[in-house]
């Protein structure tokens, strides 16, 4: 069984990005995304790595990427080495633990720069803005919400994408102002079907999906989506069983990390602190335990041997 914390990798391939959590290297026509085991809490990256939280983000991703396709078509053609246009039994085997279980074959898409937000629930920055003015990315909510209760309805809240600094909270309206209504009522309409359908999934598993960050890009004109899907690093995970309506919940995804940031005086400017190895372990265990939870699946077992 692999162990070994990855948090750079250098592979014999040509190097197309290396983002806060991903290395993506250039077959192409496609791409190949490699999840490390780096962890990035409010835009900074730490200098601790997660382990397993590479092979967790690339399995829930591929599976979420499948469940959903049907819905919105994805950038996933393949997620297991032995279906890569590579010669990577010809690595050493150093190269090949990096990219090990950690790895999906996607299509080459344009990114658009906008991530796309499906709350079902107020937590999070959301929670903190409608404090502030009753408000959640320029919609106003009703008076006398309290946090982590349960919307109406979803909302739709918008951002920036940026690899380095803040990201940035938009409205709607400014959304469509930087790339056009059609493509946002496109973007909208399809975060909200997969979030929907999501939801659905997770809650007949014991998991209430909070929120959840979408990304996507255009392909031969095509809207479909990129990046991750459904991990515990662009979704809020509450186990149903302890959710209770007013206040932080018990959670199975980066939150966690969060919280232990913010409990410790860090005031989010870099560099960020180290995680001490109770934190680290702690944070390993509910990756794994939000993909066991919703796939049925355990992760650490069914990862072929190395090679295979």
């Amino acid at each position: 069984m692999l162990t070994r914390t990855i948090l750079e990798t250098d592979l014999p391939l040509p190097l197309y990005h290396r983002g806060k959590v991903r290395d993506t290297y250039d077959l192409g026509d496609k791409l190949l995304m490699v999840a490390t085991d780096r962890i990035s809490a409010y835009d900074s990256v730490l200098p601790t790595g997660i382990p397993y939280k590479g092979q967790v983000l690339t399995a829930f991703s591929a599976y979420w990427f499948r469940l959903t396709a049907p819905i919105m078509p994805n950038h996933l053609i393949a997620s297991h080495p032995r279906d890569f246009p590579i010669a990577w039994r010809e690595w050493t085997r150093d190269q090949q633990e990096q990219m090990w279980g950690r790895a999906m074959l996607v299509r080459k898409a344009k990114r658009i720069d906008i991530e796309c937000v499906a709350r079902g629930y107020i937590a999070g920055s959301a929670w903190a803005e409608y404090e502030r003015t009753d408000e959640i990315a320029g919609v106003k909510m009703p008076h006398g919400l309290h946090e982590s209760q349960q919307l109406t309805q979803p909302i739709f809240t918008p951002a920036t994408k940026s690899e380095s600094g803040h990201d940035e909270n938009i409205t709607f309206e400014e959304m469509a102002n930087r790339i056009g209504t059609d493509l946002a009522t496109q973007m909208h309409d399809a975060t909200m079907r997969v979030y929907a359908a999501m939801v659905e999934h997770a809650r007949q598993q014991g998991v209430i999906i909070a929120d959840t960050k979408l990304e996507f890009g255009l392909l031969d004109g095509q809207l479909i989506l990129i990046d991750e899907l459904g991990t515990p690093d662009s979704s809020r995970y509450w186990e149903v069983a302890k959710y209770r309506i007013e206040g932080p919940q018990v959670s199975l995804d980066k939150q966690y990390v969060r919280d232990w940031l913010r409990n410790h005086g860090w005031n989010r400017e870099p560099p960020a602190p180290a995680l001490p190895p109770e934190v680290v372990q702690k944070t390993s265990e509910k990756y794994l335990d939000a993909y066991k939870r919703v796939t049925r699946r355990d992760l650490l077992a069914e990862l072929p041997p190395l090679g295979v």
